[in-house]
């Protein structure tokens, strides 16, 4: 989930301890023994493991405190760092329509301090690549041809909550009606003509022009998000021209009866469809702004970071005590990770104090009400407890539901977390989740949903059972009713397609597929990459979006330099046609699209 996260502790020259010296220094129970793996401390259950050597960077450590079901690599980053340049060549294949190739070149195997300054270099070479290659996957990739070839179904906009248009979507469905640029022509001038929706998926639309009829030949993907998709009736309220197509000029001698007879009692677009998909797309987190945000380097800790770009609601922000703006974090504005300037205080989480004194021109602390907000819980009665046992998502490890305990309760129902087995001593990996989380669960909620369970690194008595463990470790349980247990009606289908934030390279977007639906969580799977990369989210997470929404994003930007170009029209020389935009019918009809009727 952290880009650039490694699993190894700071340096003896750091001075966190200093920083962090308001925090208590959590205690490892006596019963588990401590191995010290290159520097990082590990509890570790029987202590007589195999050794391992990391196929990345070469350090040698205890075989069971490495990372994957395969043990290959000590750390998640080593992991990461060895696919990356293959995941990379994969996704310029697909984009280039080639197969994805699962080749990888490995770095070189060097000391591990010197590959993590290797690594911090090698991700500010990416930041830098990305900017100036943005583009490139966006316009490379083509979801339309991807679908059709395929015969896939895209996950509807109505699934996602957090997106623009995603709360008033309405029955935008297939048949509905817009008025498109008509590339079927030899005009020099712009021209449009009605199309009718024949597939959709997510924000992008398979349109066929009217007149068409059972002939796909001209047949389109368009995203029905972007200024060139307009309701019918918009080129007669705007003096633009109606041009049929000139591969079925010949097939009607009067068109305008055509249309008539068409499109009475169609549906189209909503009048103010366009205005409200601008009105969507204005993000209330500017530049400059200052927020808390996890620690990519210690996840029991907050820091201090500043809003340095928002895209789609997305936050690029950079850690205040970085120097050239490489250290940085990519999130959600609705993510649980960032919160208001002064919550670490107020819940009794550990923060890294920043050493920035003078603060930038412009900086401000972002408003509170902008966050997600979380559920009210009443702690005073039966509640979560020190030591207790539960089932957790491996936030290093997504694709993981693990077994954890409760090592801190802190205030407003939020807890630390712990994964049993792999914890640092000084608990520098526990991590924040809130008691409404839906990445937490009670005690055996894996084996009633028949998912895997993954045990504690190095526990040998498998298959695991919860009743001899919770014995052994002399624990509980944590009461089921404390769990959250609301399951909204979200609309996902398994083999749906969408686009999803690689969690543990969170400046990636990818092509995604639902693969397993459990209650609420989600099974997500990156198309072309292996399934150990598949990460558990949440049915309503905001790093999920519909197929068109990185397009749709990115053309924010292109429409404000399109609209600096004046274009002059040519006078067009064939039939031109209008036709009035329809009278809404709400009250029948919802706010999703509107019927189309003749004017006497």
């Amino acid at each position: 989930m952290f880009d650039g996260y490694d699993s190894c502790s700071e340096d003896s020259s750091s001075s966190s301890s200093s920083e962090d010296s308001e925090d208590e220094v959590p205690s490892i129970p006596a019963s588990l023994p401590i191995i010290k793996n290159n520097g990082q401390v590990y509890t570790y259950p029987d202590g007589k493991a195999g050794m391992a050597t990391c196929e990345m960077c070469g350090m040698v450590g205890v075989r069971d405190a490495f990372y994957s079901k395969t043990k290959r690599f000590c750390s998640v980053s080593c992991s990461r760092s060895y696919s990356s340049n293959s995941k990379k060549a994969s996704i310029l294949a697909r984009l280039q329509g080639k197969p994805p190739t699962k080749k990888a070149k490995v770095l070189q195997k060097q000391p591990l301090m010197a590959k993590l300054a290797a690594y911090a270099q090698y991700q500010a070479n990416q930041q830098n690549q990305a900017k100036s290659k943005s583009v490139v996957p966006v316009e490379g990739f083509d979801w339309g041809q991807y679908i059709c070839s395929n015969n896939l179904v895209g996950a509807p906009v109505s699934c996602f909550k957090h997106v623009p248009m995603g709360m008033c979507w309405g029955d935008i469905a297939e048949g509905v009606r817009v008025e498109v640029l008509n590339s079927d022509t030899n005009l020099s001038t712009k021209v449009y003509w009605v199309a009718g929706i024949v597939k959709l998926a997510g924000f992008k639309g398979l349109l066929r022009y009217e007149g068409f009829d059972n002939d796909s030949s001209k047949d389109f993907w368009c995203n029905l998000c972007i200024p060139e998709v307009h309701p019918v009736g918009w080129c007669a309220s705007s003096g633009k021209p109606l041009v049929p197509p000139k591969s079925i000029h010949h097939k009607y001698s009067n068109w305008k009866a055509f249309l008539v007879k068409r499109l009475t009692g169609a549906k189209t677009l909503p009048p103010d469809f366009a205005t409200k998909v601008q009105e969507n797309m204005q993000y209330p987190f500017k530049k400059l702004m200052r927020v808390e945000v996890v620690d990519k380097t210690h996840l029991c800790r907050t820091r201090v970071a500043l809003v340095e770009q928002v895209i789609g609601g997305r936050l690029r922000l950079v850690y205040e005590e970085s120097q050239d703006g490489t250290d940085d974090f990519w999130c959600h504005m609705y993510s649980p990770l960032i919160h208001s300037i002064g919550w670490s205080r107020s819940i009794g989480h550990r923060f890294k104090r920043s050493e920035v004194t003078k603060k930038m021109e412009g900086q401000m602390d972002a408003p509170s009400q902008l966050f997600l907000k979380i559920k009210d819980v009443d702690q005073s009665g039966e509640w979560f407890k020190d030591g207790m046992k539960l089932e957790a998502i491996d936030p290093l490890n997504l694709s993981a539901i693990c077994v954890a305990t409760v090592r801190k309760v802190l205030a407003d129902g939020y807890l630390m977390i712990g994964i049993d087995g792999s914890e640092a001593a000084d608990g520098s990996d526990w991590f924040c989740y809130h008691s409404t989380s839906p990445s937490i669960f009670p005690v055996g909620f894996c084996e009633i949903n028949n998912i895997e369970l993954t045990p504690p690194r190095g526990y040998t008595k498998l298959p695991f059972k919860w009743f001899d463990y919770l014995r052994e470790m002399s624990s509980i349980a944590a009461p089921v009713k404390l769990f959250n247990k609301e399951v909204p009606n979200h609309g996902f289908r398994i083999g749906m397609k969408l686009e999803a934030v690689d969690l543990m390279e969170p400046r990636l977007v990818c092509v995604a597929t639902v693969t397993r639906i459990v209650h609420r969580l989600l099974r997500i799977h990156f198309d072309g990459w292996e399934d150990e990369y598949d990460q558990w989210v949440d049915c309503e997470s905001p790093d999920l979006y519909p197929v068109g929404w990185c397009q749709l994003t990115a053309q924010k930007f292109l429409i404000l330099e399109e609209a600096s170009l004046q274009l002059k029209e040519e006078t067009p020389e064939m039939d031109e046609f209008t036709f009035s935009q329809g009278i809404s019918d709400q009250e029948s009809n919802g706010s999703g699209s509107y019927y189309i009727r003749q004017e006497p």
